[in-house]
């Protein structure tokens, strides 16, 4: 496995400067989740709050997975019910009750990046959704817990999956978490499932390591598909799922979450 980035002290206080911009976007956005708002309306005005801060919005422009699939075109990925990530905001993608939104933002300000998202209600949500938006939520505090110099990925991936599963849900596999600093997306992998081969116990949490921790939880089973798109993946059994992410450093003292206000 690879081996993240380690940054110092000074380094991780810079990096909170971001990750409590993206923090303040997703207290925004949850002050706005409404029947009737559009994505697009959400997007504009996580944009907004972004660049009033002096910071830029990380994922507007990011790259497509190949030549074929056009930059990210918004500021948050905004995905509704069986959408999983990366859904693209739109003036016509209109918040429903009962609907969940998973809202993902990022930023960069003087060189370093924070990212992090939640899954909202809309409205009155369903018991069996309430439960997912929970579950999900749980194993990434779970997680968070395990990461401490000396303990092991194979232990925050563990932490995720069994919480996931003990509730009856299943862990998307094809999308994983990732270190992060001055890139959105540096190494190392950080997945929410201990594969079955070649794992061992993983990365060996170290001092300086910051990672964006991003449990994806479904109902129904875990396979997904990418959309025409190129960006929005769903369910292949269209039930729902759930995202939360948290940027985090290892400390000395343990984790610090970085995505907080």
């Amino acid at each position: 496995m690879e081996r993240p980035i380690l940054k110092s002290p000074d380094e991780i206080e810079q990096m909170r400067e971001a990750n409590r911009i993206v923090a303040r976007a997703l207290k925004l956005m949850a002050e706005m989740v409404a029947p009737g708002v559009s994505t697009l309306e959400l997007d504009q005005a996580a944009e907004e709050l972004i660049t009033k801060a002096g910071a830029i919005p990380a994922f507007k422009g990011y790259p497509g997975a190949s030549e074929r699939v056009p930059p990210f075109p918004a500021t948050i990925c905004a995905s509704i019910n069986e959408e999983v990530v990366h859904g693209i905001p739109a003036a016509d993608r209109i918040l429903q009750e009962g609907d969940i939104v998973s809202i993902d933002v990022g930023a960069e300000i003087n060189g370093f990046f924070g990212d992090a998202a939640k899954t909202f209600g809309v409205g009155s949500i369903s018991k069996k959704a309430a439960k997912l938006l929970e579950v999900t939520e749980h194993s990434l505090m779970k997680a968070i817990t395990t990461m401490k110099p000396g303990s092991t990925m194979r232990r925050l991936a563990h932490s995720v999956q069994t919480t996931a599963e003990e509730a009856g849900f299943s862990v998307v596999r094809q999308f994983v978490g990732h270190g992060i600093g001055r890139q959105m997306h540096e190494p190392p992998q950080v997945p929410n499932y201990v594969p079955s081969f070649g794992f061992g116990e993983g990365y060996e949490f170290e001092t300086g390591a910051v990672l964006a921790v991003e449990p994806m939880v479904n109902i129904g089973g875990s396979a997904v598909r990418v959309l025409k798109d190129g960006w929005t993946v769903i369910t292949k059994d269209r039930t729902l799922s759930a995202h939360f992410e948290h940027s985090i450093a290892v400390t000395e003292n343990g984790p610090l979450i970085l995505t907080e206000i």
